[in-house]
């Protein structure tokens, strides 16, 4: 089981000492702190010269730049508030040069029908206006029956272009279409200002870009400013006592020593006990890289309880092999692999983006065998007879496969209450669980080979298990007898969540007809219209697939995801825990583009 033991861990100093100790325990990163007295809510003053949350701003403001330099690391030129202030008055700048492009280029195009053109000064045309509208040539009708002077200075095939002359704008009512805004500046001048406006941008880019080489220096401002924050925070939670102060949180068994060692250099005093059984420790996950995709699905789902089970091995697997089901393509999988491998490097600055990336590998590697195993090459035969040979299923074989998922499903969920039974094995709960596992392996058997007399007694045993041993308490009453009754309304759901396995086949089957599907398509196209017809049957191939290998990977996910985290949590999960939050510094990794 990958959930760790923890001890509760508690720490006596020297009051005089304690911001000094807190520091270096959280250099150590190994307490998830247990508060020993509640935080006050007051606000903490923050430092007039820099605002978190323009640091903040600034920094995502240099993240979304395409182009990116390399990164300063060494701090004896940088000044942070020089340096937040440039980002910001840059980025206030590109906004204000940004829509002042937009308003030309619209201003621009449309003018342009017009013309290049000065209006005359008011005196001239006794304090009367020019009005513009560009009217579709069949509602000229319509500016005939006004009585407002216009004219007509150019008509096309489509629209006519009319001005009207009055000292105040004409009602909307009056005319058939909105009057187009041409302004007072002419059309030359409007080019020359949008030139000047898009170099001006082009230089704040260029500043903008120059200005990413602090983007590293930034990330440790900020981590700096959390860390200080934490501090505090901690600081404000343990007990002091006159000279002495006790702080107090769980550590994992194996980190004990560590946590002893510092104490003794620290001078510390450490005590540390069992958690009690009315205590909810936090849910320490540890899994390898490897599989560690799997800890971050169910993290970010729901995190297991302290004295549960740790499902990131199942789900990493398990989700694994029903995306490779719904894939069911050898050729879209090595498209995936050769994705995973373009972001490989990429994926390599974090532990979660490493975890992530094994798992995609997983899921481009399996998806490839079981590709190989079912014969699917973009929905074509397989290009070499090798692989032909390969060759084991068929997904149009309808028996075969709606018997793979069924038996898939059953056995993930036996899998998951016997997991189930194996957390309540202290209690006769677990009973229960066994009687679920059993029922549906009774069920299965029988299905496949033919239900006989002893199928129905196994499912029957595992039925009266349910009732008698759903309930908390371990002796017969009332009470164990409607718990039991009520567990066993659940028999329509496990059997219904058995059969959601058949996605799984469904999918798959859908995945591999719309390939040959596009395949089919493509070649008549081909065929009936020679020369061109190549043209359209290469962007049908292109496209089709393009579109499947989306939907097939979204789908799997998707339904992958959702056999592991609903039907699968339904049965093997009861509790749910909090995640273990280590009292540790931030890292910030230099990076160089």
């Amino acid at each position: 089981m990958s959930i760790l033991q923890l001890k509760k861990a508690s720490l006596i100093g020297l009051t005089e000492n304690k911001m000094h100790t807190l520091d270096k325990l959280q250099k150590l990163g190994l307490m998830h702190i247990i508060p020993l007295q509640e935080v006050s809510t007051h606000k903490v003053e923050e430092d007039e010269e820099i605002n978190p949350e323009l640091l903040k701003r600034s920094l995502q403001y240099l993240l979304s730049c395409p182009n990116k330099r390399r990164q300063v690391t060494r701090e004896n030129k940088f000044n942070l508030k020089e340096v937040v202030h440039a980002v910001d008055k840059n980025h206030s700048e590109r906004l204000s040069l940004t829509e002042e492009r937009d308003f030309l280029e619209k201003r621009i195009k449309d003018l342009e029908p017009w013309g290049e053109f000065s209006l005359p000064d008011l005196n001239d045309l006794n304090h009367q206006r020019f009005w513009f509208y560009l009217v579709p040539n069949f509602k000229m009708k319509e500016v005939a029956t006004t009585s407002l002077p216009w004219t007509v200075v150019h008509q096309g095939n489509r629209n006519s272009y009319l001005v009207v002359i009055s000292p105040e704008e004409p009602a909307a009512n009056l005319m058939p279409v909105a009057r187009t805004h041409t302004g007072y500046i002419p059309l030359s001048q409007l080019r020359e200002k949008l030139e000047e406006t898009e170099i001006a941008l082009e230089a704040t880019e260029a500043q903008r870009e120059a200005l990413t080489r602090w983007i590293y220096l930034l990330q440790r401002s900020i981590a700096s400013t959390a860390d200080a924050s934490l501090l505090t925070e901690v600081a404000n939670q343990s007990l002091d006592f006159d000279e002495v102060f006790a702080l107090q949180g769980w550590i994992a068994e194996r980190d004990l020593d560590q946590l002893q060692l510092f104490a003794e250099q620290q001078g510390l005093v450490l005590l540390s006990e069992d958690p009690e059984e009315t205590e909810l420790p936090p849910t320490f996950l540890d899994n390898s890289e490897r599989v560690g995709g799997g800890q971050e699905v169910v993290s970010f789902f729901q995190t297991p309880g302290y004295r549960s089970w740790d499902p990131s091995r199942v789900v990493f697997f398990s989700f694994v092999s029903f995306f490779a089901i719904i894939m069911s393509d050898a050729g879209y999988s090595l498209v995936l692999g050769a994705i995973i491998a373009y972001y490989w490097k990429a994926m390599s600055h974090t532990e979660t983006h490493r975890r992530l990336r094994a798992m995609g590998a997983a899921l481009a590697g399996a998806g490839f065998v079981w590709g190989v195993l079912v014969g699917g090459y973009f929905g074509a035969s397989a290009p070499l007879p090798f692989l032909g040979s390969l060759k084991i299923l068929d997904v149009n074989d309808f028996d075969s496969m709606m018997l793979l998922s069924i038996c898939i499903g059953a056995a993930h969920l036996i899998l998951g209450n016997l997991m189930m039974a194996w957390v309540r094995r202290k209690s006769t709960q677990a009973l229960s669980s066994i009687g679920w596992a059993t029922a549906v392996l009774a069920t299965l058997f029988g299905w496949i080979f033919g239900f006989t007399q002893l199928h129905w007694v196994v499912f029957g045993v595992g039925l009266v298990m349910v009732l008698l041993f759903s309930g908390e308490k371990t002796s017969f009453s009332l009470a164990t007898l409607v718990s039991g009754l009520l567990a066993l309304t659940n028999l329509t759901k496990i059997f219904g969540d058995v059969l959601s396995y058949l996605r799984l086949f469904a999918l798959g089957l859908a995945s591999a007809s719309l390939a040959i599907t596009f395949n089919q398509l493509a070649a008549d196209v081909g065929a009936a219209l020679p020369g061109i017809g190549l043209l359209l049957q290469m962007l049908i191939l292109l496209i089709g697939h393009l579109l499947n290998f989306v939907l097939t990977v979204v789908s799997g996910v998707i339904h992958g995801l959702r056999l592991n985290l609903i039907e699968f949590y339904n049965w093997s999960l009861a509790d749910e825990g909090y995640p273990f939050q280590p009292f540790a510094k931030r890292e910030v990794t230099p990076w160089i583009t």
